[in-house]
């Protein structure tokens, strides 16, 4: 596949990187690193003022010692020497002063421009997940990986890209002066550098194993809110408010666990490292004391040496909490990618010339018929119609438990199909495998005899309009969410929606009508108002197929005989696949699919399978018959 790309590369690199299909599986660090190519110049810059900040703050104890040495004596005091001293000390602390706040303006942009990057890369990669991998994984737990762990990465990268090269490079500069000013002074310091070395790569080496147990017990307790928080109406009415928090608790204390074992491992790096630094300052006090009543060194380069021993050391405590706030970093980061690297759903083939749009800002010219992973098509799309057949299809959930097994069956154009059975029978699967949210294991499914897998998923899901059984709306007004499945609808056409789905009497009562903004999930609406909302989303641009899965459960039964007239209009000439329970609703559809445990057991016309006696017929009159 060849492949040009405008106008920047930063975004290919970061689909490359991020988005899968990698040969080999390289580490964390290695990854995030990889990341950091489109803003190197920033990094590198910040890097260049970090050399800035600590090669003049190495020239300050200099100048400290020079500033000591003018002092010769009681009332013997080379003032112009020490002004000049002095004065060189305020323009290198200007100098490092300037230089800290560019870098750090630099380095901050740099990790934040990163993790945006991941973050999208991450929220992208989910439009590309099976719905199998969404339905099997908490939902909390999914959001807390691409909110919380990118801002623990964030914190871990602006202090990473600074602290950890400044202090290597401190303590190798500062090795340097102290060798110029005493070889065997120098030596000793050296000698219980290794201590400090140990210390802290056997405290690091703990610390990530407790930080990535934190990271995965914070998952878990914000999918435990976010979960109880759904449903807070059903905790509320069976009285579970109590078995609730206590299961919280239990999670909390979890977390609370693995935060203080990965904190406390971590805050033993500080003191083992400045103990032994303590140690080394000691040591170079008494010799260089004893060098200096030798005549080996003056007062003033003791002064500057015991500076030097400080910036020495300094870093080491530095570096110390940089590693720690590392393997944080790092255990969010591999969360991340763990979730960057799941396997997507299988990759559209696209046209040659089509054109490919990336998560970040590059545009990728497409040349070959070849899988172009990650990608969102901006090419011509062409609706499917024709005849739905299933030809021998098997599915099962779990591999070694088949659910569905050589289901075939023919929805021919314009037909009325109604899918009814038990629950749990398989119904709304069929629905899932129709429009692909999942794949079938065996068999095939095509659309005017082209199989549905050799099919663009925005050709696919254009060619069908859907109404659930469990609603959504996003936090938007009225207008923004009827208008979601078409944005260049005008207002008139979403008031003509609303007035075909019988939803405009509900709006006009609401504050601000069709601008009433309604909140997460349209928590401020009935449930039958919002299904109202989703209908008129359907009816605002009428697809050539419907699905319909328990589109009326939520609403009354005056309106739904209002909505299945609309329904029964939008319908016409149109392939249309309803799923139900009331059985009412569905007699003057063309064929009626009759489920059970996976398998189409009678199929027909509403008064034919009626006549059959079977199963059909002891489920239609069940729901007539008084209860016990």
């Amino acid at each position: 596949m060849r492949c040009s790309v405008r106008p920047d590369g930063g975004a290919e690199n970061m689909g490359k990187i991020l988005l899968g299909g990698q040969r080999r599986a390289p580490s964390t660090l290695w990854r995030v690193l990889q990341t950091a190519r489109p803003y190197l110049w920033r990094i590198v810059l910040g890097l260049v003022l970090a050399a800035a900040v600590v090669i003049t703050t190495l020239f300050i104890p200099v100048l400290s010692g020079r500033a000591v040495d003018t002092i010769v004596g009681r009332g013997a005091v080379d003032f112009p020497q020490l002004i000049a001293v002095l004065v060189q000390i305020i323009a290198s602390l200007a100098v490092t002063a300037l230089s800290q706040w560019l870098m750090t303006a630099l380095t901050t942009s740099a990790a934040y421009h990163i993790v945006r990057d991941i973050r999208i890369a991450a929220f992208s990669k989910l439009q590309r997940l099976p719905i199998q991998y969404i339905d099997s994984h908490g939902h909390g737990d999914i959001v807390s990986r691409i909110i919380t762990d990118a801002d623990q990465l964030s914190e871990g990268l602006i202090v990473g890209c600074t602290q950890l090269f400044t202090g290597a490079l401190t303590i190798g500069l500062t090795l340097v002066f102290m060798v110029r000013l005493n070889l065997f002074i120098t030596f000793i310091v050296m000698g219980v550098t290794p201590l400090s070395f140990c210390a802290a790569a056997f405290i690091a080496k703990k610390s990530y194993t407790h930080f990535r147990n934190q990271s995965v017990r914070r998952g878990e307790l914000t999918a435990f809110v976010q979960e109880m928080m759904t449903g807070i109406s059903c905790v509320d009415a069976f009285g579970m408010q109590n078995t609730v928090c206590k299961k919280f608790a239990a999670r909390d204390e979890a977390l609370r666990t693995a935060s203080f074992s990965a904190v406390f491992f971590s805050s033993i790096t500080n003191p083992a490292t400045r103990f032994v630094n303590a140690l080394m300052y000691a040591g170079v006090g008494m010799f260089g004391a004893l060098s200096v009543v030798a005549g080996n060194l003056s007062v003033g380069q003791l002064t500057s040496f015991l500076g030097y021993a400080s910036q020495y050391t300094k870093p080491f405590n530095e570096i110390s909490g940089v590693v720690t706030e590392l393997q944080n970093s790092l255990a969010c980061a591999r969360r991340l990618f763990e979730l960057l690297d799941e396997s997507e759903i299988v990759p559209d083939v696209f046209p040659a010339g089509a054109t490919v749009q990336y998560a970040g800002d590059a545009v990728i010219q497409d040349t070959g018929d070849a899988p172009l992973r990650g990608a969102l098509v901006s090419a011509p799309i062409t609706v499917p119609n024709g005849a739905v057949v299933f030809s021998d299809v098997d599915f099962s959930y779990v591999p070694a438990r088949p659910f569905i097994e050589r289901l075939s069956f023919t929805a021919h154009p314009g037909e009325h199909i109604a899918i009814v059975g038990p629950t749990g029978c398989g119904k709304t699967t069929l629905i899932n495998l129709l429009l692909r949210f999942y794949e079938v294991n065996a068999g095939n499914i095509t659309i005017g005899g082209k199989d549905i897998r050799s099919m663009r998923y925005a050709e696919l899901r254009a060619a069908y309009g859907m109404v659930l059984q469990e609603t959504w709306l996003k936090h938007a007004t009225v207008k923004e969410n009827i208008r979601f499945g078409k944005p260049d609808a005008t207002d008139e056409d979403v008031e003509r929606a609303a007035r075909e789905s019988f939803a405009e009497q509900f709006i006009c009562r609401l504050p601000h009508g069709y601008d009433t903004v309604v909140g997460d999930g349209g928590n401020a609406l009935s449930e039958g108002q919002k299904q109202l909302l989703c209908i008129a989303r359907v009816m605002l641009a009428p697809p050539p197929m419907l699905v319909l899965d328990e589109a009326t459960a939520s609403i009354d039964t005056r309106t739904e005989l209002c909505i299945q007239r609309a329904f029964d209009k939008l319908m016409e000439g149109r392939t249309s696949f309803v799923v139900a329970h009331r059985l009412s609703t569905i007699r003057t559809a063309d064929m009626i699919l009759v489920m059970k445990e996976g398998s189409i057991i009678e199929s027909g016309t509403h008064e034919a399978l009626l006549a059959r006696g079977g199963f059909y017929s002891t489920l239609y009159n069940s729901q007539f018959e008084p209860t016990a």
